[in-house]
């Protein structure tokens, strides 16, 4: 066995540790808070279900959402008015839902975006998108 004649030497002598100051707002950094729901989000309440998925749609507009395209990448959503009014059965099936149902992806897509132009005709109706230079 390996022992020592004489003790380690430290090069430097070791400092106190300061304690860890708080955030200056005095709220946690760590959470973020979340965005404030845009004009169009709000709009979906009471609104029928534009997705009209055949054997799924419940047809619930007290649940209907704002159900954003996909492809916005990773934590990202697409823009409001590249979405669609979604009743929650609806939502679910556009959240994955369809992979147990035997539907394809392409399929579910056009469901989607189909949903997706009725939407937006609703909202052009309703003022939220307006087209310049349209009669």
């Amino acid at each position: 066995m390996l022992t020592r004649k004489t003790q380690l030497r430290s090069k430097a002598q070791l400092k106190a540790r300061s304690p860890m100051k708080p955030a200056s707002s005095g709220r946690s950094t760590l959470k973020t808070k979340a965005p404030k729901p845009s004009k169009i989000r709000l709009s979906a309440n009471g609104e029928q279900c534009l997705v009209r998925v055949p054997g799924v749609c419940n047809g619930n507009s007290d649940t209907v959402v704002l159900a954003h395209l996909n492809g916005a990448g990773v934590g990202l959503k697409n823009p409001d008015w590249q979405a669609a009014y979604a009743c929650s059965a609806c939502h679910d099936f556009l959240d994955g839902g369809y992979a147990d149902s035997g539907i394809w992806r392409e399929q579910r897509d056009l469901l989607h975006l189909q949903g997706v132009i009725r939407t937006q005709e609703r909202l052009i109706d309703k003022g939220f998108i307006k087209i310049q230079g349209a009669a």
